[in-house]
């Protein structure tokens, strides 16, 4: 395209407002392929959509109930996947305090989107164009939603479990992969005849519970110990209910209303072009 053909069609004034910071947040879906609405079949039943927030962490977290026509959901399945749900909460000690009912609890009723901040490279706004001005706010936090499924882990530590011994671990149940049908099979030295085996040895271990931060500061490098730390801080922080509302809500419209402003006054620029030109990377 040529510029000099490039004509400029309008001039927008530019409104600035940060009267909602550091609450305006970006939130990406990159696998979800329908809208973020509860499936009609279960508002039905009075099913809507949940939300819990860990704010230290930056961790936000989002039910949508399952569609439970039985054409698109099997329901006893579902009844293992809530056991499994149930006691993958139980363990990291984040059970849902808003679930009530006994026979709810027992199925795997939503599907949850857990949050991963993205780091900004630099200053992101949102841009609003209406009645012919451009309106900015400054965007705090973006994040991702993506399915989590920890639960399914559980399941296949249990289904380990149950096909082993009963009494070995995890790491003793698991046989790994199948062997490759195309690779020579492994070849096993015979034992060396005339060698007197060694003679058993008793041996007394002691096992510590790692309860205090202490006990992380040995045998480790510092990056490793600081995420640890963190990680463990997440999982300890207890998740906080909050009110979704999708864009249909009244609370919904009252925000959008207040992301313009009515101010009139005129903002100065104190700093000089040159200097904005060197704070830009890469240039």
């Amino acid at each position: 395209m040529e510029v000099d053909n490039d004509e400029l069609v309008s001039v927008l004034p530019i409104h600035y407002s940060d009267t909602l910071c550091p609450n305006v947040h970006v939130h990406q879906f990159p696998l979800l392929t329908r809208p973020l609405e509860t499936p009609p079949s279960a508002a039905l039943s009075g099913k809507r959509i949940r939300a819990r927030v860990k704010p230290v962490s930056h961790k936000l977290e989002i039910h949508v109930p399952v569609d439970p026509r039985p054409d698109v959901w099997n329901h006893e399945k579902s009844k293992e996947l809530g056991v499994a749900q149930r006691g993958d909460d139980r363990e990291k000690n984040q059970e849902d305090q808003t679930k009530q009912r006994e026979e709810e609890e027992s199925r795997l009723t939503d599907n949850r989107l857990q949050s991963e901040q993205i780091p900004h490279l630099g200053a992101y706004m949102l841009g609003v164009v209406r009645d012919g001005r451009l309106h900015l706010l400054p965007i705090s936090e973006t994040h991702q939603f993506r399915p989590t499924l920890t639960y399914l882990d559980m399941m296949s530590r249990k289904s380990r479990r149950s096909r082993g011994t009963g009494g070995g671990s995890d790491s003793e149940s698991d046989e790994g992969p199948p062997p490759d049908p195309d690779e020579a099979p492994p070849v096993v030295a015979a034992p060396k005849k005339g060698k007197k085996p060694a003679d058993a040895k008793e041996v007394q271990v002691s096992v510590r519970r790692l309860n205090d931060d202490k006990s992380l500061q040995g045998g480790m490098s510092a990056a490793r110990r600081e995420l640890l730390l963190a990680m463990r801080a997440e999982e300890d922080e207890p998740w906080q209910p909050v009110e979704f509302c999708d864009g249909e809500r009244v609370e919904s419209n009252e925000v959008f209303e207040s992301l313009f402003s009515q101010n009139e006054e005129h903002l100065e620029c104190k700093t000089e072009i040159t200097s904005f030109l060197k704070s830009i990377k890469g240039l």
